[in-house]
């Protein structure tokens, strides 16, 4: 089978019912000759169903229900690559990460990141995001000066708004300088579950 010809059928599969052996079948080929680009699944969460997707070189974009997933892989196939299909098994061990971080077994991520989504200051702040240690918080102050540049606090929390990967990286312990949460991706009561879950 030629790479067009998969292409075709690989798009195929992403928006029409097949037989799952068949789809199977098609995934593992696409694996192995390498022409499929992004895989995705959606995982069941506290903080309701969680969009993961993951390219060859890690995962690539985590998305709550709120942002539209559809809307995501859209805008993924457009920006990045139109191969692209449900595949639960590129995103397995997101999922596991995820489960033994809600049930308060996991501290840190140890997954492989494709941070092409993010670039410039942005991408400084999604370094410093990772510094954050579970049941920690910083100020979008802190944050801004960490990065060397402390009048940067607005830049930082537009980088927080649009951190392609929340929850793993954890823009949720970023707060206002009085303390209050401020705003999440995920809406403000999923980012105070995650708080209070990570405060024990």
């Amino acid at each position: 089978m030629n790479a067009p010809d998969l292409e075709t059928r690989l798009a195929s599969v992403a928006t029409s019912a097949v037989p799952d052996e068949l789809r199977t079948r098609l995934i593992s080929a696409a694996d192995r000759d390498q022409t499929l680009a992004l895989g995705y699944d959606v995982v069941d969460s506290p903080v309701g169903p969680i969009l993961l997707v993951s390219s060859p070189s890690g995962l690539l974009r985590v998305a709550f229900v709120g942002e539209g997933h559809e809307s995501v892989l859209e805008a993924l196939a457009e920006r990045i690559d139109p191969r692209i299909i449900r595949h639960p098994a590129r995103v397995d061990p997101v999922r596991v990460q995820l489960e033994e971080y809600f049930e308060g077994r996991r501290l840190h991520f140890d997954l492989d990141f494709d941070l092409r989504l993010a670039r410039g200051f942005r991408l400084d702040v999604l370094g410093e995001l990772q510094r954050i240690g579970y049941g920690q918080r910083a100020s979008y102050a802190a944050v801004a000066a960490a990065t060397g540049r402390p009048a940067a606090v607005r830049a930082v929390g537009t980088a927080c708004a649009t951190n392609p990967l929340p929850l793993v990286i954890p823009c949720h312990r970023v707060v206002r300088s009085d303390g209050t949460i401020g705003n999440y991706g995920g809406g403000s009561e999923a980012k105070q579950l995650l708080l209070d879950l990570e405060a024990g």
